[in-house]
């Protein structure tokens, strides 16, 4: 066991390995050579122009999916570092959960699902294992980046039985299996998916008073924000404190208390299980996670940012155009073909290249396609 992780933490010498077996590097373990391909894959620098909440060309400072997984990689590995987890895997996992994601957020997940429907549909975290195993092309050897089975596991963080089974038929014990025997992914796996949770509540709470959807007394309904906002308030540094500072402050807070909620929560798990190694993980019930007081809160502002950032009309008139916008690319693409379709079904290797594509590239092609600028100038 690498020095300073716990018995229950990913050991990358223990890796269940490569699809395709390669040499090991002399400067850098398995889980680190993961995380240095991801950064390096155009998949992710694509990601810097994808729509989080707001379309990309509605302001330079709202988050996009490139920032999001920057977020939710320092989040997750900070949480790793005080549960003694593997820090670099947690971050590999982190930087690639979103890579698979559509232009235009889940307004392109869903209109490209609804185009796949005859077609086995479409799900962005299968679209990002597509796009480590198979669309990234950066080596002689293989296709795809041939990252290591643990971090592949931490990708596919959800799976219908049916994609499961279509997975598993592919490979026998593979990433997909858990899904269907129930079993757990690592710790790693586990933080990062409630990382990410932690994260988009924190942002989209600063995106959405940035963008003006948002107020400071609205933020007072949520009983976790104005009970930091109070705290903030009676506190000799806040005379003279404004808005913005109040709110960075204010989620500053809420990120601390909750990576203090989880690494205290989740340890006091791991210590009455007496989890001793991955293989007990993986067999017993998820146990990453928040205290129920702290699990409460952040699914109470999750619904209050649904109901009214999500579900703004603003955002929602924004969400009617990308929908169109990308279901009358579909259908040309479907009809004139895609360049270097790396699927043979038509229908697949549409799906691969629009979910490809960054916000700001869809709207030009479409207006080169169509004639139309749905988004003005």
């Amino acid at each position: 066991m690498s020095a300073g992780l716990a018995p229950y933490a990913c050991e990358p010498r223990q890796s269940r390995g490569r699809r395709v077996q390669e040499e090991p590097a002399w400067d850098r373990d398995d889980f680190q050579r993961d995380r240095d391909r991801i950064v390096h894959s155009s998949a992710f620098r694509r990601l810097v122009y994808k729509t989080q909440v707001f379309l990309n060309h509605e302001g330079d400072l709202f988050r996009t999916r490139l920032t999001h997984s920057l977020e939710v990689a320092q989040l997750a590995r900070s949480m790793a570092r005080n549960l003694a987890l593997n820090e670099d895997l947690t971050e590999a996992i982190a930087l690639a959960h979103d890579l698979g994601h559509t232009p235009f957020g889940h307004a392109g997940q869903d209109t490209l699902n609804e185009c796949m429907a005859a077609h086995g549909g479409f799900e962005h975290n299968l679209q990002s294992l597509r796009v480590v195993d198979w669309l990234e092309r950066r080596y002689p050897q293989f296709a795809g980046l041939n990252l290591c089975f643990e971090t592949r596991e931490g990708i596919l963080k959800h799976c219908s039985p049916k994609h499961a089974r279509e997975l598993e038929a592919l490979e026998p014990g593979g990433v997909a299996a858990r899904f269907l025997v129930r079993s757990q992914p690592s710790l790693e796996a586990q933080l990062c998916n409630v990382a990410d949770e932690l994260a988009y509540c924190a942002h989209d709470v600063d995106d959405g008073v940035r963008s003006g959807l948002l107020t400071t007394t609205a933020l007072l309904e949520q009983p976790c924000l104005a009970a930091l906002i109070d705290q903030i308030r009676q506190e000799p540094s806040a005379a003279g404190m404004g808005e913005r500072v109040l709110l960075y402050t204010t989620l500053r807070r809420l990120l601390r208390v909750g990576v203090q909620d989880l690494v205290r929560t989740t340890q006091a798990r791991l210590n009455e299980l007496q989890i001793a190694s991955v293989d007990e993980v993986r067999a017993g019930p998820a146990l990453v996670g928040y205290s129920m007081e702290m699990a409460a809160q952040l699914r109470s502002l999750k619904q209050f940012l649904f109901a009214k950032l999500d579900r703004h009309p603003q955002v929602e008139a924004q969400r009617a155009l990308a929908q169109r916008l990308l279901a009358e690319l579909f259908h040309i693409y479907l009809r004139e073909g895609v360049p270097e379709p790396r699927a043979d079904e038509p229908a697949r290797a549409v799906a691969d290249y629009l979910a490809g594509m960054t916000d700001r590239f869809a709207i030009k092609e479409h207006q080169r396609l169509t004639g139309q600028s749905l988004f003005g100038a």
